[in-house]
């Protein structure tokens, strides 16, 4: 029940340390005491509050989805928001798609969808959401935003109204949300002018959503680093 104090025991060696161990073990109502603790039956433990927004970033296989996947484990429903949808004939996507599938808990529901807002402003379970740069992929098709006359000619301005829309949305929500998007303005400056625009949208898009979060990690060779909560 809601007052059982749960003691987690008998914990191995890779589990991560501190304030990070202590709110995985809080998102299961659990927590860890030091060898030698005496308990006292019936006294109130408080526990951290898992964070209610988190963004999870890293670059290509860093472990940024399983990063996010872990954050929401202990929850018995998830619903878990693909953003990229399916393609056909492409069997490298498909091989994606389905590792993603199989790793998630038999328990979570999946929607295929760019269409945030209407989420984030229902209530329900726990969102997750990846990721937000194949959202943005869809926000700059929508508005073409590919070809530089329609950019300048108001495409610019609808993405950055759509833009706009997602984080409101994002600062008003009432549902536990982790979402994963790609950190892409490390690397080699791309040789296109859509390229670069991709990657400077992203940038944009990263920091905006990342403002609203609690929680916000980089995964840098599968290892999170704490950059916020």
């Amino acid at each position: 029940g809601p007052t059982t104090d749960v003691i987690a025991v008998h914990l191995d060696h890779d589990v991560p340390p501190g304030p990070e161990l202590r709110r995985r073990l809080a998102a299961a109502g659990a927590r860890a005491v030091p060898d030698g603790t005496t308990l006292d039956v019936g006294v109130y433990e408080d526990v951290p509050d898992v964070p209610r927004r988190t963004l999870v970033l890293g670059g290509a296989r860093s472990g940024k989805s399983v990063e996010a996947e872990r954050r929401l484990e202990a929850f018995p429903e998830v619903l878990y928001v693909a953003t990229g949808g399916t393609r056909g004939g492409d069997s490298e996507w498909a091989s994606r798609v389905s590792v993603h599938r199989e790793r998630r808990p038999g328990s979570w529901r999946t929607v295929e969808t760019c269409d945030l807002v209407p989420l984030l402003t229902e209530d329900g379970p726990p969102l997750l959401v990846d990721c937000l740069s194949l959202w943005l992929t869809d926000a700059m098709d929508e508005v073409n935003a590919w070809d530089d006359a329609e950019w300048s000619g108001g495409g610019e301005r609808a993405l950055r109204a759509r833009t706009r829309e997602l984080v409101a949305a994002v600062r008003a929500t009432r549902r536990t949300l982790v979402a994963v998007s790609n950190e892409v303005g490390s690397g080699i400056v791309p040789a296109t002018a859509s390229g670069r625009r991709y990657r400077d949208e992203l940038g944009r898009l990263n920091a905006q959503f990342a403002d609203e979060c609690e929680h916000v990690l980089l995964l840098v060779a599968g290892q999170a680093l704490r950059l916020r909560g």
